[in-house]
C-alpha cells in the first residue's frame, strides 16, 4: 500500500511537471518560430532630433570605463543633442580626473550598500530636469554601434517611450564566453525578436535601454526600486502596470563583454535567479493583476516562470535517465509514458535549433559545447547559492578589453 501511494504521488508531481513544461516549452516555441522567421518595420531617419542623457553607472570598473566613455561621444548623432554622464560609484580619484578630462559628466556617489537604481537616481536627481528627451541606459562595459543613438531617435520620433537595442557579444575569446554570447543572442531572437514580431513588449536586458526621460526618472525615484538589484526587472513591472509596450531595435547594437570564467559565471547567475525570483512574488500580488493588461500581465508571468536553460538541460537530462529505467526495467516511473518526455525534449532541442543564429554553427562552438557540463554544475551551485546571496548587489568583474 505504502508503495502504491508512493507512485500515485509521484505520478501526480511527475503530470504537474510535464503541464508546466509544456506550456513555457510551447511559448518558447512560438516565440523562436516568430524571432526566427518574422520580419521588423523599418524606422525612417528623422531631421528631428532628441535630446539624449547617455547614462553609465560604474562601480569599481576603473579598468574599463575611460576606454567605454571615450567610446560613447563617438556617435554619429549631433553632439549638441546629447550628453554621456558616468555615475562614479567608488571610483579612484584618478581615473574620475581622466573623466572629467575627456571630457564626460561625473556624478559622484558612496553608498554604504551599492545599487545600481540607487546611483540612477542620484543621476537623475543631479541631471537637468527638462533638459532631456531620453534617457539612455548603458553597463560600463557596453560600447554602441556609431548610429546607435540615430537609430533610437528614428523610433523615438515613431512615438516609442521606452527602447530595448540589441546588446550584442564584445568578445567571443574562450568556451565560456561563445555560450553566454550564444545565450544572450537566443535571448534576443526569443525575447525580443519574438515578443515583437507577435505584437508584444519586449524583454528588457538591462543596458542598452533608452526610456522617456521622466519617465524612468519617476520609476528610479520609487521606493521599490531603490535597494533592489533586479532593478531592470522593477522598471518592467512598472511598464507593465501602466501598459506601456518596448521596442526592440534589431540593428542598433550595443557591444557587451561576456562571461570569461566559470566562476564569475555562478556569480552572475546567482544574481540574476535571485532577483527573478524575489521580483515574481510582486508580479503575482493582486495589485498587480489588477493595474495591468491582460494579456501583457499573463505572457510576462510565463516569461518570468522559465527555467534557466541550463537547468532545463540537467532537467532533461534526468528525465531522460527515468524514461530509459520505464523503458528497460517496466518501473513506470512518469506519467504520461516515456513517449510524451520523448517528444517533449524533441520540442525543446528543436526550440534551441531555431533560436541559435546561424553565425554559432561552427567549430568553436562545438568545441564550447564540451563545457556545458561544467557550467551546469556551476548553474546548480548558483541556484544553492540563492538564498545566501539575495540580501545584496553581487558584483561580477570585467576582465576583457579590445581598446587599442
Amino acid at each position: 500500500m505504502q508503495k502504491n501511494n508512493t507512485m500515485i504521488v509521484l505520478h501526480l508531481l511527475t503530470i504537474l511537471l510535464f503541464i508546466y513544461l509544456l506550456a513555457t516549452l510551447s511559448y518558447l516555441f512560438v516565440l523562436a518560430v516568430a524571432g526566427r522567421f518574422g520580419r521588423f518595420p523599418k524606422y525612417s531617419a528623422s531631421l528631428q532630433k532628441a535630446r539624449i542623457a547617455v547614462i553609465i553607472p560604474s562601480y569599481k570598473e576603473d579598468n574599463i570605463i575611460i576606454h567605454t566613455a571615450s567610446e560613447a561621444l563617438m556617435q554619429q548623432y549631433p553632439r549638441t543633442n546629447y550628453t554621456v554622464t558616468v555615475i562614479a560609484d567608488q571610483l579612484q580619484p584618478e581615473t574620475i580626473r581622466q573623466l572629467k578630462e575627456i571630457p564626460v559628466g561625473v556624478i559622484e556617489v558612496a553608498w554604504e550598500k551599492s545599487m545600481k537604481a540607487k546611483s540612477l537616481d542620484a543621476a537623475f536627481q543631479q541631471l537637468a530636469p527638462d533638459g532631456y528627451d531620453l534617457a539612455f541606459i548603458l553597463d560600463a562595459d557596453n560600447i554602441m554601434s556609431p548610429d546607435c543613438l540615430e537609430k533610437v531617435n528614428h523610433a523615438w520620433q515613431q512615438g516609442w517611450e521606452v527602447i530595448q537595442c540589441h546588446r550584442t557579444a564584445k568578445n567571443k575569446n574562450n568556451a565560456v564566453a561563445i555560450l553566454d554570447a550564444m545565450s544572450e543572442e537566443m535571448n534576443n531572437t526569443i525575447f525580443r525578436r519574438g515578443q515583437r514580431t507577435l505584437g508584444l513588449s519586449c524583454a528588457l536586458i538591462g543596458s542598452g535601454m533608452a526610456f522617456r526621460y521622466s519617465l524612468i526618472k519617476d520609476i528610479f525615484s520609487s521606493p521599490e526600486i531603490q535597494d533592489n538589484p533586479g532593478e531592470d526587472k522593477v522598471v518592467e513591472m512598472q511598464l507593465i502596470s501602466k501598459g506601456i509596450r518596448v521596442e526592440y531595435l534589431e540593428e542598433a547594437y550595443v557591444y557587451d563583454e561576456k562571461v570569461q570564467r566559470k566562476e564569475v559565471f555562478e556569480k552572475q547567475r546567482t544574481r540574476w535567479l535571485g532577483t527573478q525570483l524575489d521580483n515574481l512574488r510582486p508580479l503575482l500580488t493582486k495589485k498587480m493583476r489588477q493595474n495591468a493588461i491582460g494579456r501583457i500581465y499573463y505572457l510576462k508571468v510565463l516569461e518570468w516562470l522559465l527555467l534557466p536553460r541550463l537547468l532545463l538541460l540537467a532537467l532533461f537530462g534526468l528525465l531522460l535517465v527515468l524514461s530509459c529505467a520505464d523503458i528497460f526495467f517496466h518501473w513506470g516511473l512518469l506519467e504520461p509514458s516515456w513517449p510524451y518526455w520523448t517528444g517533449l525534449m524533441a520540442l525543446y532541442v528543436l526550440t534551441l535549433l531555431l533560436a541559435i543564429p546561424a553565425s554559432f554553427y561552427n567549430g568553436q562552438t562545438v568545441k564550447a559545447f564540451l563545457k556545458i557540463p561544467a557550467l551546469m554544475l556551476a548553474m546548480l551551485k548558483a541556484l544553492m547559492g540563492v538564498k545566501k546571496n539575495k540580501s545584496g548587489f553581487i558584483h561580477t568583474p570585467k576582465e576583457f578589453s579590445n581598446q587599442g
